[in-house]
């Protein structure tokens, strides 16, 4: 298909703890085998990484050339901060995010802008993903998420309205709206809420737009007080933005907190029984 304007950004953040293997096989994902390539793939590195990960990004450069444009951060210093440093130096007003242990669909940027281009009004676009931890023909379950704009506002109130892996935005909007701000494991969420407390038009698609690779036990280990801090960050920014009744925000919270004290053989069966899809064989 062809569009009128076919120029967009990926921003990829990583650091030391990913391994070689699954990022090769990330940026295969998105360039070798899509539809509609990307125009730059801005690249920010958390901090140094190891030897075998230089090579891999040393190869891929080779490979695409100027396409592949790196910044190299002296040290760590977390994802959100360092995807603000990546969305200042993206050339083009959409910008597709990409985890660096993920896999895109073949048809993921192609149907993603082809939305952005027939609506203007569209900010951000998001889509279904497929969980698998080790092999993608053996998927471990779904994420599913509601699709239109009013749906996705009432459901933000309770969780992340998006699979954050899937995401494509428009620059302009999301520097407007303050960008990506530190709130521990939640960047994305509390981006999602400012830009819902702005009036701009979400939306998700219902295809799997990524296949998501999870570490098995990850949703058990999402527990103790450091989340629960995040959680009253997180309650702070709602009511700061007034995107829910108070009375409700802090019964949530209190939910939320709860749930993230539970026992983690008992919360990893929560996420896999209420918050996962399974995967029809």
């Amino acid at each position: 298909m062809k569009f009128k304007n076919d120029m967009f950004s990926i921003l990829i953040s990583i650091y030391y703890k990913e391994k070689p293997e699954y990022f090769d096989a990330c940026m295969k994902s998105i360039w070798d085998f899509q539809t509609l390539k990307p125009s730059e793939i801005i690249m920010v590195e958390d901090g140094s990484l190891t030897p075998e990960l230089d090579q891999v990004i040393a190869q891929w450069q080779e490979k695409i050339g100027t396409a592949l444009k790196i910044t190299k951060l002296a040290e760590n210093v977390g994802t959100g901060k360092a995807k603000n440093i990546g969305l200042q130096q993206c050339s083009h007003e959409i910008i597709c995010i990409v985890d660096t242990d993920d896999i895109s669909v073949s048809d993921r940027f192609e149907k993603q802008m082809q939305c952005f281009e027939a609506d203007g009004d569209l900010v951000i676009l998001g889509g279904q993903i497929t969980e698998f931890v080790d092999d993608i023909s053996s998927p471990s379950g779904m994420r599913v998420v509601p699709l239109d704009n009013q749906a996705l506002r009432h459901y933000a109130k309770k969780q992340s309205p998006f699979n954050n892996m899937t995401i494509s935005y428009r620059k302009s909007k999301i520097l407007e709206v303050g960008g990506y701000q530190h709130h521990l494991w939640m960047e994305d969420y509390n981006l999602f809420l400012r830009v819902i407390a702005k009036g701009y038009k979400i939306q998700n698609l219902a295809d799997v737009l990524v296949y998501a690779r999870i570490d098995n036990g990850m949703h058990a280990r999402r527990k103790g007080f450091e989340y629960i801090r995040s959680e009253k960050q997180l309650l702070n920014l709602k009511k700061q933005l007034k995107l829910q009744n108070s009375i409700h925000a802090n019964m949530l919270f209190l939910f939320r907190s709860l749930f993230r004290l539970m026992p983690s053989s008992l919360l990893g069966k929560i996420y896999n029984t209420f918050l996962r899809k399974k995967v029809q064989k």
